[in-house]
């Protein structure tokens, strides 16, 4: 399968990264094209953290300066797949995306959508609970149907 002429870089940084419970997301051709870039590190700081009882991994919105540069992959994804990780994410209800820099282990910098929890209790803000890299755990499993069962306020109920 042949990508759409238009591609986009997305920069992953929780679930769909390599070796995570979601990369199947990236990897299925009936999603659309992604590839593999590289390895980055947002430009920006951001506060990332794992929350819920499905513990989550979310990146949050509308915190300036707060946080760690994150790590995460860079990928070039087609309009079919941009619009698959879209309903993934929630887009735009639960999820907002925005262009980031992300530095890229390459040595370019690239231009990134990347998704950002939109709202959440003040209590996310808690600057012991910031991560600069996501990793499913044992100690913190990824529930992953959580996507049958969410409801917008299990943000509030971690």
């Amino acid at each position: 399968m042949f990508p759409d002429k238009r591609l986009f870089q997305v920069f992953v940084y929780g679930t769909l990264k390599k070796g995570e419970p979601n990369h199947h997301w990236l990897t299925n051709k009936d999603n659309g094209f992604a590839r593999f870039e590289c390895k980055g590190t947002t430009e920006k700081k951001f506060p990332l953290l794992i929350a819920t009882k499905y513990n989550i991994p979310f990146l949050l919105d509308n915190a300036p300066d707060t946080g760690h540069n994150i790590c995460g992959e860079v990928y070039s994804v087609d309009e079919t797949m941009f619009k698959n990780l879209d309903e993934l994410e929630d887009y735009p209800e639960l999820y907002d995306r925005n262009v980031f820099n992300v530095n890229g282990l390459d040595g370019n910098s690239h231009q990134c959508w990347i998704y950002l929890l939109k709202k959440y209790p003040d209590e996310f803000l808690k600057k012991e609970r910031f991560i600069s890299e996501y990793k499913d755990s044992v100690e913190k499993p990824y529930c992953e149907n959580y996507l049958d069962t969410c409801t917008p306020e299990d943000l509030y109920n971690s």
